[in-house]
């Protein structure tokens, strides 16, 4: 068993003041293009084999079978679905009826073939979805993105005679934001021309688009400033509650929220940091952080109500519908016509009530698999039905149906993707530096003598929590060939609500690594595995974890595989999305929040001087969230220190990383060859 170490040096080496590879930055440069395939080559080569291949053929089946649950949501008398698999890897939006869905064999209606539309246009057309107009479904908003990017094309479909409208609302391709106000308008943000985006690249402006009109004589709504993440516009079509909003989103997790009424901007007058949401007569404000309003004092993580009219009145009375405590916390919500479908975690076990407006008084939803996740999938605000998915590491999904707050029925089961039978799951808590308890799962073999290949993975960001759910392209390629894999809630993410996340944000962020290393320490403390076997995974915000790792703990690991990450913590607010993340981890430009970014950013903190383990870093060309150069410069550097790095770089797929089935499916035998490979699986 390797020795475990964390004595946290200060770094030896750090980039030079002038980057020297600045010029990876350059996406589709020839030279960055000609360095990627240089390095993809190589990597390809190495990890191709037997093996692999009957990796990627394994994962594309689970992909690709009819046997997946066809997950749906209700527009009008209709059920509709996104669908991708073999014959059609691009996909199909369709639809069917509720008793057809519930049938053994769903007939499926057909609106929309990308695959075909990709031929007819001559474009690698990836599906960004539709939006319908409410409650007509007359015509739909189609987005299309050009190899999975955030940026995409809009065009209008005429959902009566399924034909896309000749002469109808059409966008370039931009990060739009748009919505029906009614059949022949649009409110509007886009790309209008120079001091129309905001530093982050998303539209400042909200305009008023009429039908035949030229979008250069569309009325300006609202405008926000170019320091804001973003400004949008909505419209609210629920019948008797017909409403135009506009949000400023002056940070990532600050906005300002407007009714635009009779021409005058109305504000809804809440905690920039809540998140609101309007059903009928009802507000709801779930609270990030404590507010104290009309005498009384609400802690984080509180969903409160209140009348709308009599809130925008100043006369409301706050009622508490859900107060956090130490082990639970408000993970999401869903409304019907008539009740409030609230989903909690307890220790990220979840519960499932529902609420009845105005007493706020709930029942618990019976029929739930027990220590499963459960997620709403969809729920009718116009009605009484709802869709929830239960699965666990080991329990493949069941998709249940139920309407009027009544016991639940199984509609759809998933199939087992592997043998589950010698899986056990475990919860365990590590402790941080700090003292904190930090809950991880382990989903491990029963029959295991002594400490095996494990795969720790972990995300610790922007309060998105991991939960517990069935991966079936993760079990059949890691767990059923003896892996076990680790599922870290470390802070940053939202498992415990949103102070788990805010502690961690900005100078706080050491504290997400920390957790991280605590987890794998435990983990070889308990004797589940040992360093030289201990692999670690993330992606984006999760990259830069494994970035962290890499250069800070890397006595931690035995490998680590790093996709779509941040890296060059110094740059990061200059390049695509990056702007909008300054409020998680702070402002490169300040000195003050330099001071502690430059603790961690692991570009700037590469060491010639200690040993790393081997890391496959993967990225995509296409997308335009997290900047591929981040990816280039940090094998750049990597490989110039003399550490051991793999890179591949799809040129599509966006900050997934993939666009259909088939590239996800190589990519992940990709990941898996290389962990069972420096892993010694």
């Amino acid at each position: 068993m390797g020795e475990v170490t964390d004595t946290r040096p200060e770094p030896t080496a750090h980039a030079p003041e002038t980057d020297p590879y600045l010029w990876l930055e350059d996406v589709t440069g020839d030279d960055a293009l000609a360095w990627v395939r240089a390095h993809n080559e190589p990597t390809v080569t190495e990890l191709g084999g037997e093996r692999f291949e009957q990796m990627r053929a394994e994962a594309l089946e689970v992909l690709d079978t009819d046997a997946r649950i066809p997950y749906v949501r209700r527009r009008g008398e209709y059920l509709y679905n996104f669908w991708r698999d073999a014959a059609n890897p691009k996909g199909l939006w369709r639809r069917t009826t509720l008793e057809s869905y519930r049938a053994e064999n769903t007939d499926w209606d057909v609106i929309i073939d990308v695959d075909e539309l990709a031929r007819t246009d001559g474009e690698n057309w990836v599906w960004a979805g539709a939006d319908v107009l409410e409650p007509t479904h007359s015509v739909a908003l189609i987005s299309l993105s050009r190899g999975g990017a955030d940026a995409a094309v809009v065009r209008e479909f005429d959902m009566r005679t399924r034909t896309f409208v000749d002469g109808g609302f059409e966008l370039a391709e931009a990060k739009s934001q748009v919505s029906w106000e009614d059949e022949n308008t649009l409110l509007i943000g886009t790309d209008f021309g120079a001091g129309s985006l905001t530093e982050s690249g998303y539209p400042r402006l909200v305009k008023r688009w009429r039908r035949g009109q030229a979008l250069t004589d569309a009325e300006t709504l609202f405008s926000g400033a170019e320091s804001d993440v973003l400004v949008a516009g909505s419209r609210d079509h629920t019948p008797g509650f017909e409403r135009t909003l506009i949000a400023r989103a002056f940070d990532f997790f600050n906005e300002q929220v407007y009714e635009l009424r009779g021409g005058e901007l109305i504000r809804i007058d809440t905690p920039t940091d809540a998140s609101i949401s309007l059903h009928r007569e009802w507000l709801l404000i779930e609270l990030r952080t404590e507010w104290q309003h009309l005498g009384h004092t609400y802690p984080a993580g509180s969903l409160l109500a209140a009348d709308y009219e009599e809130f925008l009145a100043g006369a409301a009375e706050l009622q508490v519908v859900f107060t956090p405590d130490a082990h639970t916390c408000l993970h999401h919500y869903a409304w019907t016509r008539d009740r409030l479908v609230v989903v909690t975690l307890a220790d990220v076990a979840s519960r499932v009530e529902v609420y009845t407006p105005g007493e706020w008084t709930s029942e618990p939803v019976h029929g739930l698999p027990e220590n499963t996740n459960t997620v709403i999938v969809a729920a009718d605000d116009l009605g009484d039905e709802i869709f929830l998915d239960s699965s666990g590491f080991d329990t493949p999904s069941r998709l249940l149906y139920g309407t009027g707050g009544g016991e639940l029925a199984e509609i759809k089961r998933a199939p087992s993707f592997f043998d589950a039978a010698d899986l056990e799951v475990s919860q365990f808590f590590a402790t941080s530096d700090d003292g904190t308890e930090i809950p991880y799962f382990v989903v491990g073999h029963r029959h295991r003598q002594g400490p095996g290949p494990t795969l720790l993975g972990g995300y610790g960001g922007f309060e998105v929590s991991r939960t517990p759910g069935y991966d079936g392209v993760m079990g059949r390629l890691w767990l059923s060939r003896g892996g076990t894999y680790v599922l870290a809630n470390i802070r940053g993410g939202g498992e415990y609500g949103p102070t788990w996340h805010t502690q961690a944000m900005r100078e706080g962020r050491h504290l997400v690594y920390e957790d991280f290393a605590a987890v794998a320490k435990d983990l070889v403390a308990r004797g589940i595995t040992t360093v030289e076997q201990l692999g670690a995974q993330g992606g984006s915000n999760g990259g830069l974890l494994m970035g962290v790792m890499l250069t800070r703990y890397p006595d931690l690991f035995g490998a680590l595989v790093c996709s779509v990450p941040l890296l060059d913590m110094k740059r990061f607010h200059l390049l695509l999305a990056g702007a909008s993340w300054m409020a998680e981890y702070g402002n490169p430009d300040d000195p003050d929040d330099w001071a502690f970014i430059s603790e961690y950013s692991p570009y700037q903190n590469i060491s010639a001087d200690r040993r790393y383990p081997p890391v496959l870093i993967t990225t995509s060309t296409r997308d335009d969230r997290v900047h591929p150069g981040h990816a280039r410069k940090m094998t750049a550097a990597l490989e110039a220190a003399g550490h051991p790095v793999s890179y591949y770089e799809n040129i599509e797929g966006g900050h997934a990383g993939a666009s259909d089935n088939p590239q996800v499916a190589f990519r992940s035998a990709l990941v898996y060859e290389y962990l069972l490979r420096t892993l010694g699986g």
